[in-house]
């Protein structure tokens, strides 16, 4: 029989491959040289570390996905530094091509790595206990006993003991030894770990590629139909059918918003919820729920959210002819914490054509360094700091416009005005703005992901796969015997730990006690002088 070291098997860990240079030469090689580098472990963290720094222009810029109107903002605010961002993905970054070239490699790295080494494993698990060192009292933990047993016998009380305890036992009569093995499922823990991690990455896929992801404001009073057409921003996976969006609708009938008062947090937001009267499908009798941050609304399959909020002031402008040219509620974007809203008004029914631009102020004050602001998000003493022009809006021109900007450089300012509710500003020609009040709107997202459900499987499993490998204790403990005097047995008993920071001398001491008494020290069987 071959003996076997205590090196055999010992872990299912890859060799490190020399990437210094490709194996052999020609395209074969360099394939062969990078398909090696690509599925090294080494490469698959390069690449987790790229994935992380490449989600950080996520949190930097505001995301079509979740903040349409503040990426709208930005792109108005600064066209060509925005267009030049927008090319570049920052604002749509987990759905850009090069965060899912990242993305990508880091399956292709992890996949082959990962699924050669279960396999691996999987072989190590099936296979026999390494063979007893030739030298058990060279191991880090060794007993010498001595037993009043056969060899045999000491050799079946061994396995039987190791056998109860879960230990994988080969037994080697010829040779007279015993060798056992646990913790097998410290390896098994890292690699179920690894492979949630690939699974999770499908799931993330799957969610991404036949799910969608939608944004659109809706003021109190109005209504939202689940089409692309009332969508302020959509973003469909490749494998995204139009045909699949669930046939609800829903009306907002009441926003509430709490804020604390008073305290360290002045002004914190306490509560967000939003009242809807929503129909599953067209025939179907209306329902009502509450939509609140974490409690979503979900209609065949698919998920609304509420995710912002803001004011929007009603304004009423008669021409000097008496003519009510514009009555409706203006979405304002939130400048700060305290809901400074900045807005803008467009009527494109007056001769010349008139704009509006300005601030919403929920809790109205004005210094002389900060000029008009809000000191508070609750609308405790809402006004609106208004600028009036006239001139050409340039609609015609072809050009597509923010909602939230105003083009000034064909039209003229012809007013400055502070209003509160029910105050009214008469403008140099007799047009008239009326500040009649405001509504509360809600920004919600609509959402579909199908792998949800995988990945978040995926991530539980590898919880349990972590927590295997942090706690579980990879050993292995053989035993020898050989005849000693007055027909007795010597046994070795010997163990040795793969963890760190971990000992098996417990279980050899108590292997150690089943099998026999402690045998005399050398010093001990010496005659004194």
């Amino acid at each position: 029989m071959t003996e076997r070291t205590v090196d055999d098997g010992l872990s299912t860990v890859p060799q490190e491959v020399d990437a210094g240079a490709p194996a052999g030469f020609g395209v074969r090689g360099w394939l062969r040289w990078a398909w090696r580098t690509l599925t090294s472990m080494r490469t698959a963290l390069v690449l987790l570390f790229l994935l992380a720094i490449a989600s950080v222009p996520g949190s930097v810029f505001p995301q079509r996905g979740t903040d349409p109107a503040k990426v709208a903002a930005y792109l108005a605010d600064d066209p060509v530094k925005g267009q030049i961002l927008d090319r570049l993905g920052m604002f749509d970054v987990f759905a850009s091509p090069w965060f899912a070239a990242i993305y990508l490699l880091l399956f292709i790295s992890l996949a082959g790595c990962v699924i050669p080494r279960s396999v691996q494993h999987w072989r190590a698990m099936r296979a026999r206990p390494p063979a007893a060192p030739r030298n058990l009292s060279r191991l880090p933990e060794h007993r010498e006993v001595v037993s009043d047993d056969t060899p045999d016998d000491v050799l079946d009380a061994a396995a039987e003991h190791l056998r109860s305890r879960r230990w994988r036992v080969d037994v080697d009569r010829e040779q007279g030894w015993v060798a056992a093995e646990k913790g097998y499922s410290r390896e098994t823990g890292n690699l179920v770990f690894h492979l949630a991690l690939v699974v999770m990455l499908v799931g993330v896929a799957l969610g991404s590629y036949g799910g969608f992801r939608g944004n659109v404001v809706v003021r109190e009073g109005s209504s939202f139909a689940n089409t692309l057409a009332q969508f302020d921003s959509f973003a469909p996976g490749r494998g995204f059918d139009e045909s699949s969006l669930a046939p609800f609708s829903f009306t907002l009938d009441r926003f509430t918003a709490e804020f604390q008062r008073g305290g360290m947090q002045n002004g914190a937001a306490r509560e967000f919820s939003a009242d809807v009267t929503f129909v599953p499908e067209p025939g179907a009798a209306p329902e009502t729920r509450t939509i609140e941050v974490n409690e979503p609304l979900v209609v065949g399959g698919e998920k609304v959210f509420l995710v912002g909020h803001g004011y929007a002031p009603t304004f009423r402008i008669t021409d000097k002819a008496g003519d009510v040219v514009f009555k409706d509620s203006v979405v304002c974007l939130p400048q700060d914490g305290n809901f400074t809203s900045s807005c803008v008004v467009k009527v494109p029914d007056t001769t010349p054509q008139l704009g509006l631009t300005g601030f919403f102020l929920p809790t109205a004050a004005v210094d002389d360094i900060r000029g008009p602001h809000s000191t508070f998000p609750a609308a405790d003493d809402p006004a609106v700091f208004m600028s009036a022009w006239e001139g050409d809006l340039g609609l015609d021109s072809g050009a597509p416009q923010s909602v939230f900007k105003l083009e000034t450089e064909n039209m003229t300012r012809v007013g400055i005005e502070a209003m509160r509710p029910g105050e009214s500003w008469t403008l140099p020609d007799g047009t008239v703005v009326a500040f009649e009040g405001y509504v509360r709107f809600a920004s919600f997202a609509v959402a579909k992901d199908p792998g949800k459900e995988l990945a978040l499987a995926a991530v539980v499993i590898s919880m349990a796969g972590l927590a295997l490998s942090l706690l579980v204790r990879r050993r292995r403990v053989w035993v020898r015997v050989s005849a000693a005097a007055a027909a007795s047995t010597l046994v070795d008993v010997a163990g040795l730990t793969r963890s760190e920071h971990t000992t098996v001398a417990d279980e050899v001491d108590e292997l150690a006690s089943a099998l026999g008494e402690p045998a005399a020290s050398t010093a001990d069987q010496e005659e004194p002088a």
